[in-house]
């Protein structure tokens, strides 16, 4: 009996370990797949950004500074490798774009053109998109985080190189509340 008892301990506890490792190691797998999920609707975004671009190129001379940027935040966008730097760049990539539609309001002539009808929709259907897969990626992460952070696991969490992943922040400026009076005075 204390030959059993003395060979049971460790086996529960390597099956402990076994069965913390693995639930961590799929969290994290979670956390990869949702950001993923954000990086193929960026990637959309990012490929619909040129045709945006030459589609009102030819109307908004004046606006080239704005179109210049959006295109140079594309670029690095579609060229960023780290989760944070492409977090950050969809956060200015963001702010480009909605500043861009703001500008496009000012053209009638570029505000009735079919391409552009369609390209804002198309646009504002991924928006849509990235704004799912955000929600999605915070979950996972949010479990994620918890996971490593509970006890017993936060002993073992660290030994298998487990560290907190960052979760997706709106921009201070998409926090404050909009002056729904200047949507009148059109």
């Amino acid at each position: 009996m204390p030959t059993l008892l003395i060979l049971a301990i460790p086996a529960v506890i390597v099956v402990f370990v076994i069965i913390v490792y693995n639930s961590l190691a799929a969290k994290r797998a979670n956390v990869r797949n949702a950001f993923a999920g954000i990086d193929v609707q960026l990637k959309k975004r990012c490929d619909l950004v040129p045709n945006l671009v030459s589609s009102v190129k030819v109307y908004m001379q004046h606006e080239s500074g704005t179109l210049e940027k959006l295109t140079e935040l594309r670029t690095r966008a579609a060229s960023a490798t780290d989760p944070a730097e492409r977090l950050n760049l969809d956060k200015e990539l963001s702010g480009a774009l909605k500043a861009l539609m703001v500008q496009v309001e000012a053209y009638p002539d570029l505000k009735a053109s079919a391409n552009v009808e369609q390209l804002q929709r198309s646009l504002n259907e991924i928006e849509e998109q990235i704004s799912a897969s955000r929600r999605a990626y915070n979950a996972a992460v949010t479990d994620y985080n918890i996971a490593i952070r509970i006890f017993p696991n936060n002993l073992l969490a660290g030994m298998f190189g487990h560290t907190e992943a960052p979760l997706y922040e709106a921009a201070p400026e998409d926090r404050a509340n909009p002056n729904t009076a200047d949507l009148f005075h059109k």
